[in-house]
């Protein structure tokens, strides 16, 4: 099996008027993107992993407790996490649908205390990673954050939002100003509805 980039479900610049440029989304998706799937396909071929799905990779190379993780675990994940991660946006109007924003207060209280608790978690992630909304194993919603390309696949988890904030998600738009970023990504770019068809 041979991985591909998925074109964006939007124009490059479909997101410009919501504070996420088509320089980003040139830069983010059509090269680091590409190279995560260019590279996975060079490790997997001739592997165990070449007739593999990208979940059964992301979880059957995942090491837990590692604190580095294999290149292929890297690629293959960074190419699950930017494919949700393009879906989870939105050029439309992005109304939160009632069923996932009563989900949200029964676990956090209120839709402003969840995005706080998003916000901090993407804010508080040293160095590389994502911030994550996820239903959780025993059926509730959490905020996670995870370093580099780890996702809530290795946890059995089921990813509801996440949020790159590996510098280049942000840098050309907000500089080193990632609170703005995840702020404005909360306010402005989240596809509510594809949020909720994951619950």
């Amino acid at each position: 099996m041979s991985f591909e980039l998925p074109d964006l479900p939007y124009a490059h610049d479909a997101l410009a008027s919501k504070g996420m440029s088509k320089e980003t989304l040139e830069y983010h998706h059509d090269i680091h993107h590409n190279t995560y799937v260019t590279t996975l396909n060079k490790l997997i071929d001739g592997t165990e992993w070449a007739d593999k799905s990208l979940e059964e990779i992301v979880k059957g190379t995942y090491e837990s407790g590692a604190v580095a993780q294999s290149g292929l675990f890297n690629n293959a994940s960074q190419h699950w996490n930017h494919t949700q991660f393009w879906e989870m946006m939105g050029a439309g109007e992005n109304a939160l649908p009632g069923e996932l924003e009563k989900a949200i207060a029964e676990s956090f209280g209120s839709f402003d205390k969840f995005k706080e608790e998003f916000s901090a978690a993407g804010a508080g992630q040293f160095g590389s990673g994502w911030a994550w909304l996820v239903k959780d194993t025993d059926g509730g919603l959490k905020v996670t954050k995870t370093e580099n390309g780890v996702n809530p696949l290795c946890f059995g988890q089921t990813a509801l939002l996440g949020c790159d904030v590996w510098e280049h998600s942000y840098y050309i738009d907000f500089r080193n100003k990632r609170p703005a970023y995840l702020a404005n990504f909360l306010d402005n770019l989240v596809n509510w509805e594809n949020v909720a068809s994951r619950l």
